[in-house]
């Protein structure tokens, strides 16, 4: 039997993160405990954590990657689960992901898609579409791995160290999941379940610029990670055919 750390980064999104924290209290397989880091925010967002019963953290070094990482730190259960405030987990979300890991022992981390819920009709389904293929088959051919997705994801605590140790946590305008990724030891096995499917925010579609800028911080943390010659050697690594680790 697993033990389950659901981690939440947070800066002033008190709403979403409400709405989040009830949606995991109803969960099917409700988790062992919830880690909601602060990263200086200035609403109720640490206050509506504690009224929840949630572990609050704060983490006064800016930025998501930094948060995240604190709150992996902190959790102590076997299997660490992360999503964003602004996501919204079916019920059986946390019970799909354990029977993962309960399955399957060589499993390393998992993720799934996203449907963006405050986007109507045919545009919030095709900028989902949109969304996914862009990030799991564009981003998952330059990392040679199933990327993972910060709002819907999670991985065994022992893998953690491993990733920690290449960090460097004051960087800034990088994607955290995607920088999680690329740090992930070659032989660690990521596995996408398009089943294990969560709503988000369309925060990227919405907000002006938030596409472009989503973009330049997918570029930024590629390159942190060898740009062209990275995306060569993990696909040399990822195939067995060099003997060297890929940064």
């Amino acid at each position: 039997m697993n033990t389950l750390s659901v981690v939440v980064p947070v800066l002033n999104d008190a709403e979403h993160l409400a709405v989040l924290l009830d949606l995991l209290a109803r969960q099917t397989r409700v988790p062992d405990e919830i880690i909601v880091v602060d990263n200086g925010s200035t609403d109720n967002s640490a206050h509506w954590a504690e009224a929840a019963g949630a572990r609050v953290i704060h983490q006064p070094l800016p930025g998501i990657l930094a948060a995240a990482a604190a709150g992996y730190e902190a959790a102590t259960g076997q299997v660490i689960i992360r999503c964003d405030a602004d996501t919204r987990p079916p019920s059986d979300w946390v019970h799909r992901i354990n029977e993962h890991f309960t399955r399957s022992e060589e499993l390393g981390a998992l993720t799934g898609p996203g449907r963006f819920y405050d986007m109507p009709g045919i545009i919030g389904a095709s900028a989902s579409f949109f969304y996914a293929t862009a990030y799991f088959l564009g981003i998952g051919g330059a990392v040679a791995r199933v990327p993972l997705w910060g709002s819907n994801m999670a991985f065994r605590r022992e893998i953690w160290p491993g990733v920690r140790e290449q960090l460097d946590l004051r960087s800034l305008g990088i994607h955290d999941d995607l920088e999680f990724t690329c740090k992930l030891e070659p032989g660690t096995i990521t596995r996408f379940d398009r089943k294990l499917l969560v709503g988000a925010a369309g925060r990227i579609f919405s907000r002006q610029g938030g596409f472009r800028d989503s973009v330049g911080m997918a570029l930024r943390t590629l390159k942190l990670n060898g740009a062209a010659a990275g995306v060569r050697e993990r696909w040399r690594m990822r195939l067995g055919l060099h003997g060297t680790t890929a940064r």
